[in-house]
C-alpha cells in the first residue's frame, strides 16, 4: 500500500511486536525517539498517520504529537500508551488533537481496524481540501473572466494592485498573505455597477463631482458582499469592504475604525491603489513616491517607508520592449500596449492591461467577426 504510517515508541520490543503485526499492510516506518520523529517528518512527505506512545524520556507523546500538528497538519495523530493518567489523556486530547486513544496492550484485529479509520480520515480531509480549493479557485475565476469582459479597466487595475500589493508583502511578515492577494485581484469586481466614465475619472486620478465619489465608493460595499458569499473568505471580504478607507479614519465606510483598527490588508490596497494612480495619471515613480508622502495621515507610516523602498529599487529598473504580435502569438506573459477598440466602438481591452486566455479568446472572436485588426501591440518585460 502507499499510505505512510509511523510508529513511535522508545521500548524496541514494542516496536518490533507492532512490526510483526503490520508487516506488508502498510508502508511503515517505527522509530524510537521523538526528536528524530519529528526531524524525519520536516524532511518527507506527508504521513497518513503518526501513532505514538505517551511516556518516553526528553520529550512525552503529547508534545510530539503537538509537533506533528504543525510540521503536518494534515497527518492523523494517534496515541496507543500504557499511561493511565487521565490528566496526560486530556494533555494528549488538548494539544496533540489525536483521533484515537489506545491502550496497550491492543489486540491486532483493533490496531489495524483503528490505523485503517486514521487512513480514512486522512483521505477525507485531503479530500475536503482539494474540492474546496479547486471550488475556490473556479469561483475566482469565473469572477475575473467576468470582470475582464465586463469591465476590462476594472480588471487591469486590480492586476495592477495586486503586484504593488505582492511587492509591500515581500518586505512584511504576515499570515495569510494570501488573502490580501486575492483581496487585491478582487478589489474591483463591484465596479461592474459603475459607469465607465467614473471609472476613467478614479484610475486616472481626475477630478470627481461629489455624486461621482459616492458611485464609486458603493462599490466596496458591493464587491464586499459579493465575496462573502463564497465559503472561507470572510476575511477577504472584511479587507475589500475597508479598501477605501484612509489610515486617519476618513473615507468609506464611515465608521469609527481607523489606524491599526483597519485591516493590514486594507491599508496595503489603500496605498497601492493610489499609488497606482499616480503612475497611470503619468507621474513618474519618484513623483508618486512624494505625493504619497505628502498626504499626511493618509497611509500607514510603515507602508509608505516600504512603498518608497520597494518601488525605487523595482520600478525604475525594469525593462521592457514593444511589438506587435498577432492575435494567435499572444501570451500570458503579456500587457497590452495600447487600447483595443472594435469597429463598433466597444471596449475589449486598456492600455497596460494585462493578457489573459479570456482575453485572448475574446480578441479572436472579435478578429474572426473582422472587427479589429490582427496585430496587436504587447508589451514584454524584461526580469
Amino acid at each position: 500500500m502507499n499510505d505512510r504510517i509511523m510508529i513511535v515508541d522508545d521500548e524496541d520490543n514494542i516496536l518490533s511486536s507492532i512490526r510483526r503485526q503490520l508487516r506488508g499492510k502498510y508502508d511503515l516506518t517505527t522509530v524510537n525517539s521523538a526528536g528524530e520523529a519529528l526531524e524525519i517528518l520536516k524532511k518527507s512527505k506527508p504521513y497518513a498517520v503518526v501513532m505514538s506512545d505517551y511516556k518516553m524520556p526528553v520529550m512525552n507523546g503529547a508534545d510530539f504529537l503537538a509537533g506533528v500538528k504543525k510540521i503536518s497538519p494534515d497527518t492523523v495523530r494517534m496515541m496507543l500508551t500504557g499511561q493511565a493518567d487521565m490528566q496526560a489523556v486530556v494533555k494528549v486530547i488538548n494539544e496533540g488533537n489525536i483521533f484515537r486513544f489506545l491502550t496497550k496492550p491492543c489486540p491486532p484485529d483493533m490496531l489495524i481496524k483503528n490505523i485503517q479509520d486514521g487512513i480514512d480520515q486522512f483521505h477525507l480531509m485531503i479530500a475536503e481540501k482539494e474540492l474546496l480549493s479547486k471550488t475556490l479557485g473556479g469561483s475566482l475565476q469565473v469572477m475575473t473572466d467576468i470582470l475582464v469582459l465586463a469591465k476590462p479597466q476594472a480588471f487591469n487595475r486590480g492586476l495592477r494592485v495586486k503586484e504593488i500589493s505582492r511587492k509591500i508583502l515581500s518586505s512584511i511578515k504576515v499570515d495569510n498573505a494570501w488573502q490580501i492577494e486575492i483581496a487585491a485581484i478582487l478589489s474591483q469586481i463591484g465596479c461592474v455597477t459603475v459607469p465607465d466614465e467614473i471609472l476613467n475619472k478614479v484610475y486616472k486620478d481626475l477630478p470627481m463631482t461629489p455624486e461621482d465619489k459616492v458611485i464609486y465608493q458603493l462599490h466596496t460595499r458591493t464587491s464586499s458582499e459579493i465575496i462573502s458569499k463564497i465559503p472561507r473568505m470572510g476575511k477577504v471580504a472584511e479587507i475589500i469592504a475597508y479598501q477605501e478607507k484612509y489610515y486617519n479614519g476618513t473615507g468609506f465606510p464611515k465608521d469609527g475604525r481607523k489606524g491599526r483598527d483597519l485591516p493590514l490588508g486594507s491599508r496595503i490596497l489603500r496605498i497601492a491603489m493610489d499609488y497606482d494612480n499616480l503612475i497611470q495619471s503619468k507621474s513618474s515613480v519618484d513623483e508618486a513616491i512624494e505625493i504619497i508622502k505628502s498626504r499626511k495621515g493618509w497611509y500607514d507610516d510603515k507602508l509608505v517607508e516600504i512603498l518608497e523602498n520597494t518601488m525605487k529599487k523595482t520600478e525604475s529598473k525594469r525593462k521592457f520592449t514593444i511589438e506587435d504580435v498577432p492575435i494567435k502569438d499572444m501570451n500570458e506573459n503579456m500587457y497590452l500596449a495600447e487600447d483595443i477598440i472594435s469597429a463598433s466602438g466597444t471596449i475589449i481591452g486598456s492600455k497596460n492591461q494585462k493578457v489573459t486566455k479570456t482575453l485572448i479568446v475574446t480578441l479572436s472572436n472579435y478578429l474572426k467577426n473582422k472587427e479589429i485588426k490582427d496585430r496587436i501591440s504587447v508589451i514584454n518585460y524584461v526580469d
